[in-house]
């Protein structure tokens, strides 16, 4: 089987554990984890039974021995990790919110090796010599000036290897600070579509059209806890009709009740046939999965990035509608794991897909 790889920053994962803030916790104990976007996907491509590389930078010590254990353990390909002598492992903080009060993430990840690292460093063409999928999201271009042309470089020799490319937009305002004089919005608005030119499978929410691209779904507000959902195919077909080789565009429909309460689903647009379809079905028409007890919704995204992007790629899954319902039910699951990655198996996203929403006890 073909690998799939992702290239993007990992960082060191700090947070109190269950709900607690940082002021309760400080001093004293706090958990340690690895999390990034791409890095998620890629463990969570293999914990489905795929094949999957991660390709970064991180220095060389000991925090670093422990990742690429981590991830060896999922058995993720990490031979093209570059150990490098300049730049630091990126950290983030996040706080775990409850029923009306947000979770809060705090990035610390300013000149770190991923960062500095140019482009030419990675051998792409041996990355790419058995891969058949090259997966980055938006906010490996959001580090820095020097990770976006490392991205762009990666997508122009992924096509080139006739590999797919998909982009999770993933637009976060906090990052996209790295030049002077231009606010967060408009930097990406320059900066993304000339990487979306190379880019075969598109994956974003009504935000992230929005703040990076300008598109719209007519006057959907996703703090109010509901979606205009007939608007996203219309969305769907303007990313299409923008950049010439995207074929599809996923978007992920969130409706936010309260941090601890989400309604779950997504939608799936394949230019080639101009259909669209919506995951989960119930009796004929669009039902999202209602998630009443996040247990941590960090890498739920990146759950649904790795569950579509294994869909669609092993052949075993040739319909959009199963597509995508496995994509939710990945992600579904995701919800009820702490940490950023998904530890949950195909056989488990099979059985939510198949209607088991029980929650019962497996003996």
């Amino acid at each position: 089987m073909k690998k799939v790889v992702t290239f993007g920053e990992v960082m060191v994962r700090l947070a109190p554990r269950e709900n607690l803030r940082f002021e309760q916790v400080s001093p004293g104990t706090i958990d340690l984890t690895f999390g990034g976007a791409e890095s998620s996907v890629a463990a969570s491509v293999s914990m489905l039974g795929g094949e999957s590389r991660f390709v970064t930078a991180l220095p060389r010590h000991a925090v670093t021995d422990a990742f690429l254990r981590q991830m060896r353990g999922f058995e993720v390909d990490v031979d093209h990790v570059l150990q490098t002598k300049e730049g630091r492992f990126g950290l983030y903080y996040v706080e775990t919110g409850a029923n009306q009060r947000p979770s809060r993430v705090i990035y610390d990840r300013q000149y770190s090796a991923v960062s500095l690292s140019l482009g030419e460093a990675y051998d792409w063409d041996t990355i790419f010599s058995d891969a058949h999928w090259l997966h980055i999201s938006g906010i490996t271009l959001a580090i820095s000036e020097t990770a976006a042309q490392a991205a762009l470089l990666a997508a122009k020799k992924a096509q080139a290897a006739g590999v797919t490319v998909s982009c999770d937009l993933n637009f976060r305002k906090n990052l996209w600070r790295w030049r002077s004089g231009i606010d967060a919005r408009s930097l990406a608005r320059e900066i993304m579509p000339e990487f979306l030119d190379y880019v075969n499978v598109v994956i974003g929410n009504e935000e992230d059209a929005a703040d990076v691209l300008d598109i719209h779904a007519g006057d959907t507000d996703v703090a109010s806890g509901s979606l205009q959902v007939q608007r996203y195919p219309e969305v769907a077909r303007q990313i299409a009709g923008r950049f010439n080789k995207v074929h599809t565009v996923a978007i992920t429909l969130r409706e936010s009740i309260s941090a601890t309460h989400n309604n779950w689903g997504a939608m799936l647009y394949d230019l080639t046939s101009d259909s669209v379809v919506f995951a989960p079905i119930k009796s004929d028409r669009y039902q999202p999965y209602e998630i009443r007890n996040i247990v941590d919704r960090v890498g739920g995204g990146d759950a649904f990035a790795a569950g579509l992007i294994f869909a669609m790629s092993s052949g075993e899954f040739p319909q959009a509608q199963e597509q995508v319902d496995f994509a939710v039910a990945a992600s579904c699951l995701a919800h009820s794991v702490k940490g950023d990655f998904n530890y949950n198996s195909r056989a488990e996203v099979e059985t939510l897909m198949r209607g088991n929403t029980s929650g019962r006890v497996q003996r």
